[in-house]
């Protein structure tokens, strides 16, 4: 199972106050929801893949309405064959709809409610139907972050969006093929958002991976780097020993004076240690590291004076 099945499999099981169940319920009509006419009749069919969320649809509706909703399973024909479910209410249909303020002269409004809008624990409800109607969310073991609420409405995005903005999230819309998203892409946000709509469990699970990650990510930059330095302190030197050794064969290391004769036969016999080490074994007494870098600058200088010709 997914990670977002699993949050989404959490928010199904969370007990709400009858305002909240309301909101939540508003969302998950307005987004899954499709209204017809039979026999003169409203006819409302709520639509959707996940089986926990139909059981939330259908609970919701029968412990807060006076109605006989009607559960379907149907087999799906096309690509992946799963079940589709379906909540569908024949019973007063139109009155549930104008109590939970979705319906208007052309059928479900893209609008949300007033009453819902600027309360904070409606907003919540309102944002935890937008999740398991239309959203989705990245495992966090993955390569980024990333939650978003699918929406066929750009109004209805963009609404989502200022709710999710009201509680400091820092959630964009986007254009997508056949409707729109608000997405969130911060790892912050993201566990805020899952916090604030009741998937306190996964919120957790969501910060453990994070936190792990996060501090995997640390301990390969520092590894990286400290090779880096590695690289760079081999490649330097190498460089010296072959400049040493070309005074050596060519004039000899006694022509060097004391000082930076000492520093020579030190690297030699220290290849892969620092300048800074270098300058702590000296046998006449602790060099600084600028110190040691002078002398070997100097011996690279009358290395080079010599492959040129001019000593």
């Amino acid at each position: 199972m997914s990670f977002a099945s699993d949050v989404k499999k959490e928010l199904t099981t969370l007990d709400v106050h009858r305002e909240s169940a309301k909101a939540e319920l508003a969302a998950l009509i307005r987004m899954n929801g499709a209204v017809s006419i039979a026999n003169r009749h409203f006819v409302l069919n709520v639509q959707t893949e996940n089986a926990a969320i139909s059981r939330r649809i259908y609970t919701l509706l029968r412990d807060h309405y006076d109605v006989q909703a009607e559960f379907i399973v149907r087999r799906k024909m096309k690509l992946k064959k799963n079940n589709i479910y379906i909540v569908r209410l024949k019973q007063d249909t139109q009155a549930v709809l104008m109590d939970l303020d979705i319906f208007d002269d052309y059928g479900l409004s893209d609008q949300i409610s007033e009453m819902i809008i600027g309360n904070n624990e409606r907003m919540k409800a309102y944002l935890r139907g937008g999740f398991l109607a239309g959203g989705s969310v990245n495992n966090p073991e993955t390569s980024r972050y990333h939650l978003e609420i699918y929406s066929l409405y750009e109004n209805h995005s963009r609404e989502l969006q200022e709710m999710m903005s009201y509680f400091n999230l820092n959630a964009k819309t986007l254009s997508r093929r056949n409707g729109y998203i608000t997405y969130l892409k911060g790892a912050e946000d993201i566990s805020d958002f899952l916090t604030l709509i009741g998937a306190t469990t996964s919120m957790l699970k969501f910060e453990d991976v994070r936190i792990v990650r996060d501090m995997r990510n640390s301990v390969n930059r520092l590894v990286n780097c400290e090779t880096a330095n590695m690289s760079k302190t081999i490649d330097a030197a190498t460089k010296q020993i072959e400049a040493i050794e070309y005074i050596e064969a060519q004039v000899g290391l006694e022509t060097l004076n004391h000082k930076l004769r000492e520093v020579a036969e030190l690297r030699i016999l220290h290849p892969e240690i620092s300048l800074k080490e270098l300058g702590e074994i000296a046998p006449s007494g602790p060099i600084s590291k600028s110190g040691v870098n002078h002398r070997i600058r100097k011996i690279l200088e009358y290395a080079d004076k010599l492959r040129e010709g001019f000593i």
